[in-house]
């Protein structure tokens, strides 16, 4: 039953004023860390490491993990935790070499990075299709997510939700990084515990209705009657090789798309950019844990919802008005079954996921106008207050926008997979533009125009090549029409530099020593290594 009953409402209650006293509490005691730009929009100094890895989770998990990743684990299985558990290792290659060249030059946006090692006109560029991106697609995109997938599961309508949702998350993020930091400790906490009871629910009722013994051999029940959904690879004439196709997932598109989000994107890298590099990096090697832990809450419970569906069980529930199976049903059917009280915490941490989400989008937004819009070109002589002031404006107007546009999304079969497809076709071009200006002293600065000029052409071309060719070329999965397109601007781009040498010296500074880390930091990157080999060798 679609509705939240008496002690679910309580619950919820309790989880806002939480977030809300503990953000305002946290905003008071260090008040004095607003009034400066570091402070504001990079609580410079201010995020422990734990602070750092939650928020980054936080961020990343969103409605589109609890509800679309739910329903990909009902329709295609295990196979879809590679985005995950390829995004932990990531996160460990953008701990010891993405991090440091930041925080070593005291980048504050990825724009200002661009500027330094280009030029105006390269970091314009990007500037101009961040905004965009974040503000039409990323945030239009969570919220609309957001509150269709709380409409689902509460019957909240619509509207209410996402207005609720605008509220909340510009609350939290006024009060800038360092609430939206610490406030993300408790978000995190709160949306694995309720993933953790939901998935517990799943176990227990697959346990349940095919006559297991808890919920430990329910998972030996999900193996034997779903074998099929505990692959991690699939070949080709798998119907599902289009979306994660076999091994070259594992060589190739995958890491540049998690590459490009994890070390050259400002909503997720500006966690660490206010802290100095040990901290940081410990912050990512923390965020790499928790994102081990993601499919368990948001996967297992899709697949133990396909085997209840395949013996009989939810054929209304998943089912739309139409009649026809909507996977992306899963995770909220299996909430509407949750008791009283169990079920507001489930919803409390969907809405955590959201909200958290949404906070740091705007914090992004806001860095990124104000710093490299407002403070370069509007009014060079801002003062740090009326940056701040800019900053606050400009989240509420990037929300505004983002809630009057949301609705239209309705239009969209397949919002998420629109949405990724679309990031994609620039994603290769910016990451080469990133990697090489990182680690090539070479690259110039036409090199890098041309590569952010070319990718979304050379990704729509190897969209429609099959057409073009009347299907002699096949259709190229999506992750591999990445990997083309990235190996195609780097290519490019060595090409351009070393036939148009530049003279430019570039700014950003960088040592050997810089990538040095720690003891314990080699050994937690070897447990999250040897995690995962075990994970694709049990599962392959």
């Amino acid at each position: 039953m679609k509705h939240l009953s008496s002690s679910d409402y309580v619950v919820f209650c309790i989880y806002f004023i939480l977030i809300a006293g503990y953000g305002y509490w946290v905003y008071q005691r260090k008040k004095s860390d607003h009034t400066d730009t570091a402070g504001f929009f990079l609580a410079e100094g201010s995020l422990t490491w734990w602070a750092i890895g939650a928020s980054i989770i936080a961020s990343n998990i969103s409605s589109e993990h609890f509800i679309a990743m739910s329903g990909s684990g009902f329709a295609m299985g295990l196979a879809i935790a590679s985005y995950e558990w390829i995004a932990a290792a990531t996160l460990i290659i953008v701990a010891v070499f993405f991090l440091p060249v930041y925080v070593k030059n005291k980048i504050y946006t990825m724009p200002q990075f661009l500027l330094q090692r280009y030029n105006s006109t390269v970091s314009s560029m990007m500037t101009v299709f961040w905004l965009l991106t974040y503000v039409l697609v990323n945030l239009t995109s969570i919220f609309f997510l957001g509150a269709s997938a709380i409409e689902t599961i509460s019957g909240i309508p619509f509207n209410t939700c996402i207005i609720g949702l605008a509220i909340f998350s510009v609350i939290i993020t006024l009060g800038g990084m360092k609430v939206i930091g610490y406030t993300d400790v408790i978000q995190v906490i709160i949306l694995i515990a309720g993933g953790l009871v939901t998935c517990y629910l799943a176990m227990q009722l697959v346990s349940d209705k095919m006559h297991g013994h808890g919920v430990i051999h329910a998972f030996s029940i999900l193996k034997e009657q779903a074998g099929d959904h505990f692959h991690m690879v699939f070949y080709k004439d798998s119907k599902f090789y289009d979306i994660l196709p076999g091994i070259s997932l594992l060589a190739g598109g995958m890491w540049v798309n998690n590459l490009n989000y994890w070390g050259c994107n400002q909503y997720i890298v500006q966690r660490a950019l206010g802290a100095d590099i040990k901290t940081g990096r410990n912050g990512l090697i923390f965020a790499a844990f928790l994102k081990l832990l993601i499919p368990l809450i948001v996967v297992i419970p899709g697949i133990a919802t396909y085997v209840l569906y395949q013996n009989g069980y939810f054929h209304t529930e998943m089912a739309d008005a139409a009649g026809q199976l909507k996977p992306d049903h899963a995770y909220p059917v299996l909430m509407n079954l949750l008791p009283s009280g169990l079920k507001g915490l489930a919803f409390a941490a969907l809405t955590a996921a959201i909200v958290a989400s949404l906070a740091g989008k705007c914090n992004s937004i806001a860095t990124i106008y104000t710093l490299d819009i407002y403070k370069k070109h509007i009014n060079k002589d801002a003062s740090e207050r009326k940056m701040i002031v800019i900053g606050r404006w400009a989240v509420i107007l990037s929300a505004v926008i983002a809630i009057v546009i949301a609705p239209t999304l309705r239009t969209f079969d397949q919002v998420y997979q629109f949405i990724q497809e679309y990031v994609g076709f620039i994603s290769p071009g910016v990451f080469a533009i990133f990697l090489l200006g990182l680690f090539w002293k070479k690259s110039t600065s036409g090199a890098a125009l041309t590569a952010g000029l070319l990718t979304i052409p050379l990704s729509i071309l190897f969209k429609f090549l099959p057409e073009l060719t009347h299907n002699a070329i096949p259709a190229i999965p999506f992750l591999n029409r990445m990997m083309w397109v990235f190996v195609i601007c780097m290519v490019l781009m060595v090409v351009i530099s070393l036939a148009a040498p530049s003279d430019k010296e570039s700014t950003i500074q960088a040592d050997k020593s810089m990538y040095k880390v720690s003891t314990s930091f080699v050994v937690s990157s070897v447990i999250i290594c040897g995690i995962l080999a075990a994970l694709y060798t049990v599962f392959w």
